[in-house]
């Protein structure tokens, strides 16, 4: 679902790419939406030049006095008031600067509604935080020994090979306390990272997310210790053992073994300081960092929290009413995919990132969509592409011009014609709203014996057992997906079932009744 909705997300501009933990299959209690925005226009290049493209920027590596993993990018061509802007001037050279590039997306953002936090813009409620990034297409050689350290049994030659094929990603932040901070960058490996997760067992995945519920809910709980650790450090540290152990030792049966082995990784790695990067091990995540009266104090929550084994997790109030409730749980053959629905009717994630793309619409995006919807083979996958793109068609049929005299001028009606077919395809994702979408419609071309008709239809799907993001699950609903629970129903026939899509006009839509346009 996020590979689909970046697709839909992406444009001329830019490409989308959902990261952070919700990217990578994990929503997790107070996390927030993390969302790349790769910008097209600009390109570095680590090595040789490309052919060169007028319209494009283009960028270079200066790793020279730079800490490892991060780099200072020299302009070597752009055309571009606003790139030029963003530039500093150092030994005749010039420097494309973090901090300026964030503070011009600052500027030209909502005034007010976002702020700097680390390389992101984040909105003012928290919910978002977008890191305007930059893309290398070649494999950096810094992180050359990755490819041939990495040829075992983890991860496979095709994922190996899939991540040097995607290159690296730069964010707008440099070394802190560093005299060149505001010109540097960090090298992101943030795809790379996507890729490897997926290769993850389901073994695995939980370790890494109870790893991430004890720092959340335990360790960052205590005050000393709360900005120490974070979350990349323990995703390093599952890479890294993924790396070394065989595939066949990450099981169900050794889930506790295996989580305490990470457990125990981390309290070496604050022990002696030492948290390679897993890319980059030149670069010690942990220098300047875990030291001093601040490594003491974590050492020794971490050697406690230790000391009580796997059953240190039962520190967090979210495991230790898990394990309540599992108590006299027993598993009923559609119990799983009942929680499966919960999940999605009760995600934030998946609403704040659905209500995103309503943001994003572009009519090529569309094309792109369909083609993907043409080519892909895998049947979830195409029913996915589907579902979006008949989401997205909601917004398209409001942009399209429209004119009360259809019948008498040919090109209004060719444009009504492509409106309301436009919006009849917007039935396929839900047909409650998509209905009253079309309903709107002939409303607006005064046809209101049809729209009256329309609507009454709409309101017969509006049955009891449907669902919409945030509400709580009632008896009709359990029964119903009791039912739908032995048909093995797909995330998008599921979505397209029984979800009920919010009805929205956008700002300046054809189709807002001339009613609702009046002042007062």
């Amino acid at each position: 679902m996020n590979t689909v909705r970046d697709i839909f997300s992406s444009n001329k501009s830019f490409t989308c790419i959902t990261s952070g933990s919700y990217g990578e299959g994990l929503e997790m209690r107070g996390s927030d939406l993390d969302i790349m925005q790769v910008e097209k226009s600009i390109k570095v290049n680590a090595d040789k030049q490309p052919d060169f493209n007028p319209s494009i920027t283009y960028l270079s590596m200066d790793t020279d006095d730079v800490k490892p993993g991060f780099t200072q990018l020299r302009l070597e061509y752009s055309r571009y008031q606003i790139i030029l802007e963003c530039c500093e001037e150092h030994n005749g050279e010039h420097y494309f600067s973090s901090a300026l590039w964030k503070g011009n997306l600052l500027l030209f953002g909502d005034k007010g509604d976002s702020t700097i936090h680390g390389p992101c813009i984040t909105d003012i409620e928290g919910d978002f935080d977008f890191a305007f990034s930059l893309h290398c297409k070649t494999w950096i050689s810094s992180a050359v020994n990755w490819i041939t350290r990495s040829s075992g049994s983890w991860p496979s030659h095709n994922v190996t090979q899939s991540i040097i094929k995607h290159g690296v990603l730069f964010v707008p932040i440099g070394v802190k306390g560093s005299p060149k901070e505001d010109l540097e960058w960090r090298v992101s490996f943030s795809v790379a990272e996507k890729l490897l997760i997926n290769t993850f067992t389901h073994t695995q995945l939980m370790c890494y997310a109870l790893l991430k519920i004890v720092l959340k809910d335990v360790i960052a709980n205590d005050y000393e210790c709360k900005d120490l650790l974070c979350s990349y450090f323990l995703k390093t540290i599952i890479f890294w053992i993924s790396e070394e152990l065989p595939s066949s030792v990450w099981t169900p049966d050794n889930l506790l073994p295996c989580f305490m082995r990470c457990f125990s990784r981390l309290v070496y790695c604050v022990e002696y300081s030492v948290c390679l990067h897993y890319f980059i091990p030149d670069n010690n995540m942990f220098e300047n960092k875990i030291e001093g009266l601040a490594r003491d104090v974590l050492l020794n929550k971490l050697n406690t929290l230790h000391s009580y084994g796997w059953r240190c997790i039962l520190f967090s109030d979210q495991m230790s009413n898990f394990a309540v409730s599992m108590w006299n749980f027993q598993i009923e053959p559609f119990t799983l995919y009942v929680n499966d629905v919960k999940k999605i009717v009760q995600s934030s994630m998946l609403f704040l990132a659905n209500g995103l793309l309503e943001t994003y619409y572009e009519l090529d995006i569309f094309n792109t969509g369909l083609l993907h919807n043409i080519w892909c083979h895998h049947f979830s996958l195409k029913q996915l592409y589907a579902y979006f793109i008949s989401q997205r068609c909601n917004i398209l049929a409001q942009r399209l011009p429209l004119d009360d005299a259809i019948i008498n001028n040919k090109y209004q009606y060719k444009q009504y014609k492509f409106c309301l077919s436009t919006l009849l395809t917007n039935v396929y994702h839900d047909a409650v709203s998509g209905w009253l979408m079309v309903a709107s419609l002939f409303y607006k071309t005064k046809q209101y014996r049809k729209a009256l008709h329309i609507i009454r239809y709409s309101i017969s799907k509006c049955t009891f057992d449907k669902l919409f993001f945030g509400m709580t699950l009632s008896e009709i609903h359990y029964q119903s997906l009791k039912r739908l629970s032995f048909n093995k129903t797909s995330v998008a026939c599921l979505l397209k079932i029984l979800f009920v899509d919010r009805i929205q006009l956008t700002e300046n839509s054809t189709l807002t009744p001339e009613e609702l346009l009046m002042e007062g």
